[in-house]
């Protein structure tokens, strides 16, 4: 790997794969919706544009033997045409600009939602089938999205895909998980859901970034992971409820006292999405179906598969990353 380019590097995760690549003396692109000076300073080229422009991004593939397609609307609301074009048009874009460019290695970053069905899933493995049935406009798209990926793998055109599927990012930079869990406890908003036994991954950044530079070397190298999906992850999955209980306890916030049953969550998101698309569509509900059931069932994955193939392993642990994140929390305002 010579020269790199990173859909989305100047979001959470792509900004740390930036960085890893930056460490490695590898020459890096970012695509982006904006310029990110703090990423220029590093020295890193970045080309504001849309992915679902053809012609942009074909242009900036030019000289390009690596991509890391990381760009994607996430969320659990929001409107089927939005995924639709950035998740699923917008990676068709990418295959098709890398074909042209005779890019030799396409890493892209997916998700464990593309298998989840609604119901527990503890040591899933990488044979578990797509789901079918979708609650929320993201796992759908996500699933056409890794499907023509993976699908765009051939050996013939010396053109290699494989799909990294971190679970529930945290770390330095976090825009979401980590502050919106504080931003609902602080409120009091926050509930738990279910039995409160269910066990969850969680996938330090730096790991998640580690993992995508690992499979990018095995494409180059034994190409193992040409036309796979990975799971990825801290590698021991936590009870989730704990887990917040622990990062409460830490940053002084209340400990949540309310529990409710998932069927009542699951009934309540029922209704409001129905009001929220009528009355309110722009905005979130603060509880959907899909949420309950992220909140109340577990969804865990080995990652025996990424450690076999890839070498990947959780160089920062669960603890250490808790150390550090929550230490950045208390000296520097959110994102951290």
């Amino acid at each position: 790997m010579k020269k790199a380019l990173v859909t989305g590097g100047g979001g959470f995760v792509g900004s740390h794969i930036v960085k890893q690549l930056q460490e490695m003396d590898i020459q890096c692109i970012v695509v982006g919706r904006n310029s990110y000076p703090q990423l220029e300073k590093l020295g890193v080229t970045c080309l504001p544009g849309d992915i679902c422009d053809f012609s942009f991004l074909s242009d900036s593939m030019k000289d390009i033997d690596t991509v890391f397609h990381v760009a994607a609307l996430a969320g659990i609301w929001g409107k089927w045409d939005d995924y639709y074009r950035i998740n699923v048009l917008g990676t068709e874009n990418v295959v098709a600009a890398c074909k042209k460019n005779k890019v030799k290695s396409l890493v892209y970053t997916s998700t464990p939602s593309v298998v989840f069905n609604g119901e527990d899933i503890v040591n899933g493995d990488e044979t578990l089938p797509y789901a079918e049935n979708f609650l929320c406009h993201y796992a759908r798209s996500k699933v056409m999205a890794e499907k023509i990926v993976l699908n765009s793998n051939n050996d013939d055109e010396n053109f290699l895909t494989c799909a990294i599927r971190p679970h529930l990012v945290w770390g330095p930079g976090d825009p979401h998980l980590i502050p919106r869990l504080l931003e609902r406890g602080r409120m009091g908003q926050l509930k738990k859901v279910g039995n409160c036994n269910n066990l969850v991954d969680i996938s330090y950044v730096d790991n998640v970034a580690d993992s995508h530079l690992l499979a990018a070397a095995n494409l180059d190298s034994t190409k193992t992971a040409a036309g796979q999906a990975y799971f990825v992850s801290q590698g021991e999955p936590v009870n989730l409820w704990e887990w917040i209980d622990d990062l409460f306890e830490r940053m002084n916030v209340p400990p949540i006292k309310s529990t409710v049953p998932f069927s009542l969550a699951y009934g309540a998101g029922s209704v409001l999405e129905i009001l929220h698309k009528i009355f309110a569509p722009e905005r979130e509900p603060r509880m959907t179906r899909f949420l309950a059931e992220q909140l109340a069932k577990s969804h865990c994955f080995s990652i025996a598969k990424a450690s076999k193939d890839l070498g990947y392993s959780a160089r920062v642990s669960t603890s250490a990353g808790m150390d550090i994140i929550t230490s950045l929390m208390r000296t520097k305002p959110e994102p951290i």
